[in-house]
């Protein structure tokens, strides 16, 4: 299974970040797991949300922010990355002069309906 950059589509996620799946089992087929980009533009934040099923890992690859973890605060540059546990509230601000830019695996893969919107949606 391959996918290539240029080829992959951008959208819009329930959180509000632009996110490119580069892998996704319901692109490339079988598969429990999903890695994406996600893009959050200067100033810009993500809404508070969690995943009821999956467990997400970021890996931060351009820019800095500034995320919320549950009870914790804390920043974050290139390089950094985080693991995030099933229901567990987080989002990102993005705090630099240019794009964040974060690498997003999932196990389960990303859906829409996995996404708790923390206002209840």
């Amino acid at each position: 299974m391959i996918s290539h950059y240029q080829d992959v589509p951008s959208y819009i996620t329930r959180d509000g970040s632009t996110i490119r799946e580069l892998i996704h089992p319901g692109h490339q087929g079988k598969g429990k797991l999903s890695l994406a980009e996600a893009r959050v533009a200067p100033g810009c934040v993500t809404l508070l949300h969690c995943h009821k099923r999956s467990e997400e890992i970021y890996h931060v690859t351009a820019g800095y922010g500034r995320m919320s973890l549950g009870d914790e605060e804390f920043l974050l540059q290139a390089g950094d990355s985080v693991r995030i546990l099933p229901g567990i509230p987080h989002c990102l601000v993005n705090v630099g002069a240019e794009e964040l830019r974060v690498l997003c695996c999932c196990s389960p893969a990303y859906s829409h309906e996995d996404t708790v919107l923390m206002n209840g949606s």
